[in-house]
């Protein structure tokens, strides 16, 4: 017997399906919690604790695009938004749209419907693409103004 589809059409009535829809989002929030205690505990902006080094930085001495992520995220959890924007802005901007699909997502499968979000636009996989490639690029340039971007 296979467990009945999400997007049904019909929103979830009673407390037995709204667990069950709810449950795949309180699972990743659930993840997420586990690994924001660790970001915290770890504490990344302070150089020698448990937490990786970036493989690209290690290896190849340049920024990758997510380097600095860690850090952003710590800095967000303590409030410090200019400070999270310094040392990793595309994933800040990048924290705010996860925000908004998970909203999404979670509606949706509360609603019985799926849920527009920036994730189903036809043109997220170009944009998403560029600038991935033009941040790597700009946070890599080795004079001013771009050296502030690197971390």
């Amino acid at each position: 017997m296979t467990a009945p589809t999400v997007y049904t059409g019909v929103p979830a009535h009673g407390a037995r399906e709204k667990l069950r829809a709810l449950a795949p989002p309180l699972a990743v929030v659930a993840g997420l919690g586990v690994c924001s205690v660790v970001v915290w505990v770890g504490d990344p902006t302070t150089p020698g604790g448990f937490l990786p080094l970036c493989p690209t930085k290690a290896l190849l001495g340049i920024d990758c695009p997510g380097c600095g992520g860690m850090r952003m995220a710590y800095s967000l959890m303590h409030g410090n938004i200019p400070a999270a924007l310094h040392y990793n802005a595309v994933s800040f901007v990048f924290v705010l749209l996860f925000v908004w699909s998970m909203a999404a997502w979670t509606l949706g499968r509360l609603r019985g419907r799926a849920m527009n979000s920036w994730l189903h636009w036809k043109w997220t996989p170009l944009a998403f693409t560029v600038v991935f490639v033009v941040w790597f690029v700009i946070r890599n340039l080795p004079f001013a103004p771009f050296t502030g971007l690197r971390v």
